[in-house]
């Protein structure tokens, strides 16, 4: 009979050891030595953790079942007593629901061993002390304790007896978890003339003692484990627990979802709208930035002075700014680079955060393709936006694009939720506690602490577009699905970085999205009162053009732009000619270009290059007197310092640049001239960030990569391949004997993962030196002479006396053990 979970992992065809490493990827990395290996590393903490987390409140709850009905004599439990345990309640499940939940959890082997001796697998109680959040029973707890719970009549009697204020703690400590907290002084004796405020004890003949907490301890109804800790013996909670059952409710599926029911096209609509708002708001945010680059704190992240103006640019609440921010950095279209010829800012930092070079890319794309960047940056970023504005644990402020945002697992709780909604029916819309409680459900490991980032992420996936109206959209349960699948195969596109403008191929939520857009427009109305109605989302080439020849005035599915002197004069310094803009109007206008847009530009042209600027410092000249004249007399010009050289030059000690926008702003058109004479017409020079990736992850980047069952059975027969070895290792005769043979040999090959364990703990003990031999982060093999220092939590921590350096070993990398001498 097969006692141990590496005799019964040995004794598995290895179809069926495959399908466990498909269940449980994380046991073959790196690949075990042997089954022995493989079983202490399938029992470890941090494994068994990764396998309950994914599993459903029934399923956990069957688990405890069958940990609370575990025989004292070999600790075993079998079917027939989880199913007698499971169906005790008011409510009990069907047999067969409480099968399945069996066979799962065989299947993971939380559970092994035949039906009538089923075992627990070692780390479930380690991490998960408390079964079905019961405590521990009277017997291990304290004598006294235990003699009250073997009388079944007296314990009644005084449950009864206890006053409200009492049996208020109790049912708290009943549902679980069954330890609490004691404030000081609580467990203390009253002081003198304090006894009428206090609750009586029946076991002290009526006398008071203490507050609840003291008369529950003196009561033996509960157990004080540790200074301020109590506990509740197992056998008072199922009492207690006598209404809702031992396990607590059973619900073998999840809560039903009332939500409601949306029109499709309307839910889509709605997210096709703010799918536009998104990309517009990014925009202008990112044009801001190429306009005045957000320093960066010493401590990391942009400064709340900056976060507010950038909110004022957008149009947008602080959190909603903050979102666009970390998803268009996590997108790569932000980054930060070093100051030009500056060391420190009003903030002490030296590098600014600014567009990148991807920006470009990314608006000459279209629309959907440009939200599908942001989306999936969004969904894949390890990143919890929500976190921005609060305090951390040192109680400073936590800022957009800093370190302190960062949480491992923001990924799988946004595809969490988003899962939720796209397993309901399409368009329907459940309420943000529907969602919570079906998460709940689901995996309540995982949702248990994240209510507050899952409320986040629905409301982020409604500022992004994913959803509309609170339903999730046609195109955002194709992106969903796109992203798992990528992480399904663990290769591919693993962190979501592939662009459809570089792969030719535009994806299927690209292609949904773009059937719901208005289609892009490469026209323009032209009023008279000079304003510029695009009836439609620009194209990109468009969009170049009127943010040179107009200023934008208001967004929408019609965008409004006017032309002015102002613009009219920007595009004229970009290198534009009078025939040029002419031109421009001519082929966009849907509508007869006004005469006053002409003379605008015209008069504009005309006095443009009235004025040459040069260097001297910096010096004017212009063949119209009288216009220098003008210039020299203007007192807004006063702080230039002009002076006149000749009847048609000008100079001053300040530098070209300060000039031509003083004279700018004083209402005049000059332009900048080289040292032939020849007008230096151009764009002003765009500073950019250097290119950078999209930062993201696999949507779940704790787990670890799914190999094919192909791969894994190949790695079954590694692990066979490991355990004859060091079957025939611990059969053979050792040849190597004396220290210094050791210490050439390194550790000998003789020893399993169990003995190698052994001889690591009776090194401890002795405090002796030790060969450990191991596998590293890379896969290869090394050997190491240590002292052990400690073992606990599945590491070996261990001093190594030739380079007086402290190492730690994970346990399940340690593949050989040697005692040196």
């Amino acid at each position: 009979m097969t006692t141990s979970l590496a005799d019964h992992l040995r004794a598995l065809p290895d179809e069926s050891l495959a399908a466990l490493l498909q269940l449980r990827p994380d046991l073959v990395v790196p690949v075990p030595a042997d089954v022995t290996a493989l079983a202490v590393r399938a029992e470890s903490r941090v494994s068994v953790a990764r396998a309950l987390d994914g599993l459903d409140q029934f399923t956990l709850q069957i688990l405890d079942a069958a940990r609370l009905t575990r025989r004292p004599e070999d600790g075993t439990s079998s079917t027939d007593a989880v199913l007698a345990l499971a169906t005790a309640g008011p409510h009990p499940p069907a047999p067969t629901s409480v099968r399945s939940a069996l066979d799962r959890l065989r299947a993971l082997f939380l559970l092994y061993g035949p039906e009538s001796a089923l075992r627990v697998a070692g780390g479930v109680d380690e991490v998960a002390p408390y079964p079905a959040g019961l405590g521990r029973p009277a017997a291990e707890l304290d004598p006294r304790a235990a003699a009250l719970c073997a009388d079944a009549a007296k314990l009644r009697r005084t449950l009864l007896a206890a006053p409200p204020s009492a049996r208020a703690v109790l049912d708290r400590l009943a549902a679980g978890p069954p330890v609490g907290s004691v404030p000081p002084g609580a467990l203390q004796a009253p002081a003198v003339g304090a006894e009428d405020e206090l609750p009586p004890d029946p076991t002290n003949g009526g006398a008071p003692t203490g507050s609840p907490v003291r008369w529950l301890v003196d009561a033996r109804l509960l157990v004080r484990v540790s200074t301020g800790t109590v506990e509740l013996p197992r056998e008072v909670g199922l009492l207690l627990r006598r209404d809702s059952g031992p396990l607590g409710p059973l619900r073998t599926s999840p809560p039903p979802v009332a939500g409601t029911l949306r029109e499709p096209k309307l839910a889509d609509s709605a997210g096709a709208g703010q799918t536009m708002e998104l990309v517009r708001h990014t925009e202008a945010l990112l044009e801001s930035l190429a306009a005045e680059p957000a320093p960066v704190l010493r401590s990391g992240g942009v400064g709340v002075r900056d976060l507010r103006r950038l909110a004022r640019v957008t149009g947008l609440d602080e959190a909603a700014t903050a979102l666009v921010l970390e998803v268009a950095y996590a997108a790569g279209l932000i980054g930060e680079t070093d100051l030009p010829g500056a060391t420190t800012t009003r903030y002490g930092a030296d590098q600014q955060v600014l567009p990148t070079g991807g920006y470009e890319v990314w608006r000459a794309v279209s629309l959907a393709h440009r939200w599908e960047q942001l989306a999936r940056a969004w969904l894949t970023m390890s990143r919890q936006v929500g976190l921005v504005g609060q305090r951390d644990d040192r109680d400073r402020p936590i800022s957009v694009l800093s370190a302190e945002a960062e949480r491992a697992g923001a990924p799988a709780a946004r595809r969490a939720v988003l899962e939720v909604l796209a397993d309901l029916a399409p368009a329907t819309a459940p309420s943000p506690d529907e969602v919570l409680a079906l998460l709940d459900w689901r995996a309540p490991r995982r949702s248990r602490g994240r209510e507050a980032a899952h409320r986040e992420v629905l409301t982020e996936a409604a500022q992004l577009g994913v959803t509309g109206l609170g339903a999730l959209t046609s195109y955002g349960r194709l992106l969903l699905a796109e992203v798992t699948e990528a992480d399904g195969r663990g290769g591919g596109d693993p962190l979501g970085l592939r662009s459809d403008a570089e792969s030719g191929e535009p994806s299927s939520a690209v292609r949904a999205l773009d059937a719901l857009l208005p289609a892009p427009v490469d026209h323009f109305l032209v009023q008279a009162d000079l304003s510029v109605v695009v009836p439609g989302p620009p194209d990109p080439m468009l969009a170049a053009e009127l943010d040179v020849v107009a200023e934008h005035e208001s967004a929408g599915g019609a965008s409004v732009h006017r032309v002015t002197t102002a613009s009219v004069r920007r595009a004229l310094d970009a290198g534009y000619t009078t025939e040029d803009l002419h031109a421009l109007f001519r082929r966009r206008s849907r509508t007869p270009v006004p005469q006053g847009l002409t003379y605008l530009v015209d008069d504009v042209a005309r006095r443009h290059g009235g004025l040459r600027v040069g260097s001297a410092g910096g010096y004017v000249r212009s063949d119209d007197e009288a216009l220098l004249a003008e210039v020299l007399a203007d007192r807004r010009l006063e702080p230039l310092g002009f002076r006149r050289l000749a009847p048609t030059v000008l100079v001053t000690p300040y530098q070209v640049q300060r000039m031509l926008l003083a004279l700018r702003d004083a209402g005049y058109a000059p332009v900048p001239e080289d040292a032939t004479g020849a007008a230096v017409l151009a764009r002003p020079k765009i500073r950019r960030a250097p290119a950078r990736a999209a930062t993201g992850h696999s949507v779940d980047p704790l787990a670890a990569p799914k190999p094919a069952m192909p791969r894994l059975l190949g790695v079954v027969e590694q692990i066979r391949r490991g355990d004859a070895a060091a079957r025939a290792a611990r059969r053979a005769p050792a040849v190597v004997r004396g220290g210094a043979a050791r210490a050439a040999a390194g550790p000998m090959p003789a020893h399993s993962h169990s003995d190698a364990l052994a001889v690591l703990q009776q090194a401890l003990r002795d405090k002796a030196l030790v060969w450990v031999g191991y596998v590293d982060a890379h896969g290869a093999t090394a050997s190491r002479l240590v002292r052990p220092v400690s073992i606990g939590a599945g590491y070996l921590r261990a001093e190594d006396e030739r380079t007086e350096m402290l190492h730690t070993f994970a346990l399940h990398r340690i593949t050989a053990a040697v005692r040196e001498g």
